[in-house]
């Protein structure tokens, strides 16, 4: 009898079931009845098919060699890079990554050394090169961040929006 399925954040899910959806394509690009890749997984036939479908109650361990069986890997990531994008509105990291939000880099290319700066000092960043951000080159993380940042520092002036043409 299978285990009981752990009860998973809309994030989670998501995430389980994009894996599942990859390890099904690849094995339909590869011409792999689902029979032939359980045996050479060390799996049952069932449980290539609940991986497929992005089950959460599968081992790790049959993930891992159902991917191996296919030839593909997983790589494991702190988020550090979708931390925003995940966040809840308004939310600010401690300090902000250069590294994660491009135009802001450019923007600091004068700050020695610098690989993460204080929320206030990238929203003065913001604030005082407004002119210079090219708004095509805004990605959805970084906006997000912008907004966020204007938000917490509500006091202070609004930099002008990028795609206003400014």
């Amino acid at each position: 009898m299978p285990a009981l399925a752990p009860t998973l954040t809309p994030d989670a899910a998501t995430l389980i079931q994009a894996l599942g959806a990859t390890v099904r394509t690849q094995r339909k690009s590869l011409r792999v009845s689902a029979t032939a890749l359980a045996e050479a997984a060390g799996v049952s036939r069932v449980t290539v098919y609940r991986i497929e479908k992005g089950e959460p109650s599968v081992t790790l361990g049959a993930y891992a060699n159902v991917l191996a069986a296919l030839g593909l890997g997983l790589k494991v990531s702190t988020g550090s890079n979708d931390a925003a994008s995940t966040a809840p509105p308004g939310w600010l990291p401690a300090r902000v990554r250069l590294a994660n939000y491009p135009q802001l880099r450019a923007l600091a290319w004068h700050v020695p050394g610098a690989d993460a700066l204080s929320p206030a000092q990238a929203w003065s960043l913001y604030q005082r090169n407004a002119r210079h951000l090219d708004a095509g080159a805004l990605t959805p993380v970084e906006r997000q961040l912008m907004q966020a940042l204007q938000q917490a520092f509500a006091d202070d002036v609004a930099p002008p929006d990028p795609s206003d043409g400014v």
